[in-house]
């Protein structure tokens, strides 16, 4: 069965990234007499573009760990897990165009480490200039997003391949290849957490960061599945697309929920009950200034999908899935805020027509890619040689 994007879809996409555009404008109007601007717009840049990339990422990651485990459920959606993985490419271009433009403006005012000027001054920044400089910074940067590329087109032409030929061959190449993906996703994940994210508080590291940020992507990743699956399934695309397949992905993004609050409360609880100065100041800026954002995305995370999402019949319910996921997708997004903001434009940043314009916008070209590359593609593996396995799925 074929997909193609309605005109309708299109016009609402259109419109969305207009209204982004518009309102991102207007807020760059407002913020031009702050002096800040530059500062906020590429923390903004940075906010997005890491938001919807991981967000593919995360399917990345799934669509590898399904192949590594030998799992049979997913088949019969595994390709909505590519196309959202067919965003990487772009998010990708996006990040390094990014980055680059952070490189020759020496951090605007987000990275202090690529500020020559701040770095002469500061002796602990000195201390880390070994790893976190420039050159290597992007030496890195290239070979995250140049590793993740390349897994993510090899999947995927195996995957069209495997249409074509059928037998067992590709799978258990793709098997070996899921393996192979999430040893460097094991490393690679915390790496570019550590780089992108928490070196914006460049006095403060934490070693469980990387992991906090992984369940994060992880969560928001599973909900955007189960927002696509929903809307296959409500345009009839999708017809052996079953209770337990969405029972399934409901039972993933309650798990994922919950690994991100204990993630949560783990880190915070040991640096605030140790109470050392140059560790708890990563929350004591956060709670003082950004109190209401902090805690709020904490109990939209974690609350909300705990209320519910536990019993059975609501994690097979579309309306309730849909309520929940979106409320949580916005809650991970300002989950990022609060982890560039406070840093990356400080006291005096909160979520304004710049902010939702460019959610907006970004969210606007993620749809449309991911849909797009949907259209590419039969919905359905065609000889997958657990495709009846996945069609029978029942739990």
């Amino acid at each position: 069965m074929e997909f193609s994007i309605s005109n309708r879809a299109k016009k609402v996409l259109a419109i969305t990234a207009i209204v982004g555009v518009v309102l991102a404008g207007i807020g760059m109007v407002y913020h031009a007499k702050d002096g800040h601007l530059f500062q906020r717009l590429m923390a903004n840049f940075l906010l997005d573009g890491f938001f919807f990339f991981a967000i593919a990422l995360g399917a990345l990651f799934f669509l590898a760990l399904a192949y590594a485990t030998e799992a049979g459920w997913y088949v019969y959606i595994k390709r909505v897990m590519e196309a959202m993985t067919g965003y990487i490419p772009i998010g990708a271009a996006i990040l390094l165009v990014v980055f680059l433009i952070f490189i020759f403006s020496n951090g605007a005012h987000v990275y202090l480490w690529m500020d020559p000027e701040v770095v002469s001054e500061d002796p602990i920044i000195q201390g880390k200039s070994a790893y976190l400089n420039k050159v290597f910074f992007m030496i890195r940067t290239v070979i995250y997003l140049g590793v993740f590329f390349l897994f993510q087109r090899g999947f995927r032409q195996r995957s069209l391949q495997e249409d074509a030929v059928g037998g067992t061959e590709i799978h258990f190449k793709n098997f070996r290849k899921g393996a192979t993906f999430l040893v460097f996703f094991a490393v690679f994940s915390s790496m570019f957490s550590w780089d992108w994210l928490m070196s914006i508080d460049v006095h403060w590291f934490s070693t469980l960061f990387g992991w906090y940020v992984f369940a994060g992507v992880w969560c928001a990743s599973m909900v955007v599945l189960m927002m696509l699956l929903l809307y296959l399934r409500g345009k009839g695309l999708m017809p052996k697309l079953n209770d337990s397949h969405i029972h399934d992905v409901g039972k993933w993004i309650f798990a994922t929920s919950f690994l991100w609050s204990y993630l949560f409360f783990s880190q915070m609880m040991l640096y605030w009950y140790a109470n050392i100065p140059e560790e708890v100041i990563y929350y004591f800026d956060r709670i003082n200034d950004f109190k209401f954002l902090f805690f709020g995305m904490f109990i939209i995370n974690f609350a909300l999908p705990m209320v519910l999402l536990m019993s059975r019949e609501a994690k097979r319910h579309a309306g309730i899935l849909t309520f929940v996921g979106l409320i949580i997708l916005v809650g991970h997004w300002i989950d990022v805020f609060v982890m560039i903001a406070p840093a990356g434009i400080g006291a005096h940043a909160s979520i304004t027509a710049l902010e939702i314009g460019l959610f907006l916008f970004f969210g606007a070209l993620f749809a449309f890619i991911v849909l797009n590359t949907l259209s590419k593609a039969p919905l359905i593996p065609q000889k997958h040689p657990m495709l009846d396995e996945s069609i029978h799925h029942e739990i």
